[in-house]
């Protein structure tokens, strides 16, 4: 209740949703639609290429770090100027993407659908470090929660709500909708606080080549000598921890269509359904941050995955049982929410406040490229299977086996380095 009253957590809520709204209409909501369009799984993964500028944001990170938008940057500070910039361009892109037909004009829907990407990558950045920048590190678990939340919130407009729009008028009207949702949205801007934003000055005197090596190499170099060896293996279980969840991410839609179900039905059991899971799941996964500790949580994420994932291949087996399908995308969307939770806060802990966005990306961008390329080939897998979904589902359940031995391996690195070094500098690799 707490967190209500806080004006902060509602500003992250919000820029939660913002978070959320594009990234269906680029992810699920679109297999659906080109799986309806007739396309085959092996394009559909491909097309999903476009959204790789979700994983190498960290790139052009230091500008949103540094880089002050003329006469935005004085009305509305760093963050907040970079925001409202991004959520004015994604509009327009996504009024042109609903406006393209999939099987006439598949290039210009691709350009439209990567230049959201784009857009709605570098609007993460913003996001995620102004989350870290206003709250306390103590708070760090409940604002991932509450920032999920509103991730799910804004994706079920543009899912479940996009769905019943294209039931109702069709594919146009549904983006249409989610346009307008995002210009709502974004009025959020203009009631946040801007953060006090701690960073390492540069000199009134540095050139252009010294103010490049503080905004993109010195947090990277603070990054890697801070945590010393153990980065590596940090970055491993990064790349890992989602492996399962990418494969599943970029076929869930078109998987629902192979097995018969309509938009309605998906977005009934699939969306609706599996968004009161997912909040009760990252409720549980912000009290289970609190009370075992973050990297328990991550381990026991890990392995509820695993145990999901492989449900799906019993779903496969079924095929269109409405009983069992609620069941597994529960189950699914539940242990999910659990694990994002923990994941966010883990990564959360691993930011010098000196160089937020940078760092922040750095890391998200390093878990999410392991789940948009393994998406792109997870409808070759399928098609390489003869289409056999309860193979492919069982593939996708062994992909968690990698993360849960890296974090095995992990905590006990942590443990013989806390044992032989202060504790204030052994912190640093736990979050």
């Amino acid at each position: 209740m707490k967190y209500l009253l806080d004006s902060r957590f509602r500003t992250i809520f919000l820029f939660g949703m913002a978070s959320g709204l594009p990234a269906p209409l680029v992810f699920a909501t679109l297999s659906i639609w080109l799986r309806e369009e007739g396309l085959s799984r092996t394009s559909i993964g491909l097309i999903g290429a476009v959204t790789t500028p979700y994983a190498i944001n960290f790139l052009w990170a230091p500008l949103v770090d540094r880089l002050r938008l003329p006469g935005l940057h004085r009305a509305l500070g760093q963050r907040r100027s970079w925001l409202l910039a991004c959520q004015l361009a994604l509009v327009p892109a996504v009024i042109a993407m609903g406006l393209q037909k999939p099987a006439e004009a598949t290039a210009v829907l691709a350009a439209a659908a990567l230049m959201i990407s784009i857009v709605s990558a570098t609007q993460d950045v913003a996001i995620d470090a102004y989350r870290i920048e206003i709250l306390e590190p103590e708070e760090y678990g409940a604002g991932a929660a509450v920032a999920i939340y509103g991730w799910h919130a804004g994706a079920f407009v543009t899912g479940a709500g996009a769905l019943y729009a294209a039931a109702w008028g069709g594919w146009t009207t549904a983006y249409m909708l989610s346009a307008l949702a995002i210009a709502g949205v974004a009025s959020a801007v203009f009631f946040a606080r801007e953060p006090d934003r701690l960073r390492e000055p540069a000199p009134p005197s540095a050139g252009v080549a010294d103010r490049l090596r503080r905004a993109a190499v010195a947090p990277l170099a603070e990054f890697f000598q801070r945590l010393g060896w153990l980065a590596a293996l940090v970055l491993a279980v990064i790349v890992f921890y989602k492996f399962g969840d990418a494969m599943l991410g970029r076929m869930a839609g078109v998987f629902y269509v192979d097995l018969g179900f309509t938009r309605v039905e998906i977005a009934n059991y699939s969306k609706s359904v599996g968004l009161v899971a997912t909040l009760l799941g990252v409720a549980v996964g912000g009290w289970v941050c609190v009370r075992i500790s973050v990297m328990r949580a991550l381990f026991l994420g890990a392995f509820l995955m695993m145990a999901t994932n492989l449900a799906f291949a019993l779903l496969a087996s079924g095929g269109k049982d409405f009983g069992l399908f609620a069941a597994v995308v529960f189950l699914d969307n539940l242990t999910g929410g659990m694990a994002t939770t923990a994941f966010v806060a883990y990564l959360s802990g691993l930011c010098n406040l000196a160089f937020t966005a940078t760092q922040y990306a750095l890391l998200a961008s390093i878990g999410n490229f392991a789940r948009i390329q393994l998406g792109s080939v997870s409808g070759w897998a399928v098609d390489a299977l003869g289409g056999d979904w309860t193979l492919f589902f069982i593939g996708v359940g062994a992909a968690s086996v990698p993360a849960i031995l890296l974090l095995w391996w992990l905590v006990r690195a942590m443990r013989r380095r806390e044992g032989e070094q202060p504790a204030e500098e052994a912190g640093a690799a736990s979050g």
